[in-house]
């Protein structure tokens, strides 16, 4: 598939590859060039803040793996849903 550099610098990602790789607008993307190859691959950026409470879940399961029902996590993705819904029953809890 053939594009054309626009004024600006600025190139269009083809319709076929944002439904193939199920692209949203204001999706984040990370450019870089390896071997003279230009690189571009979809990102999920998160928090400093959720990242260390994933990495501390994380190493909590690993240590204390008997006291969890959940799991093998087997991917980042299951992860993140876990910490997603464990984080949504915390907040279901607190008091108003």
């Amino acid at each position: 598939m053939i594009i054309e550099l626009r004024k600006k610098s600025q190139i269009t990602i083809p319709k076929e590859i944002i439904h193939q790789l199920n692209l949203q607008e204001k999706d984040q993307l990370e450019i870089s060039i390896k071997d003279g190859i230009i690189i571009i691959e979809p990102v999920a950026v998160y928090s400093k803040s959720y990242i260390k409470k994933l990495e501390e879940t994380v190493m909590r399961i690993n240590e204390e793996s008997s006291k969890y029902t959940v799991g093998p996590i087997k991917s980042v993705e299951e992860a993140i849903n876990y910490l997603e819904e464990t984080n949504e029953d915390n907040e279901n809890d607190k008091e108003p």
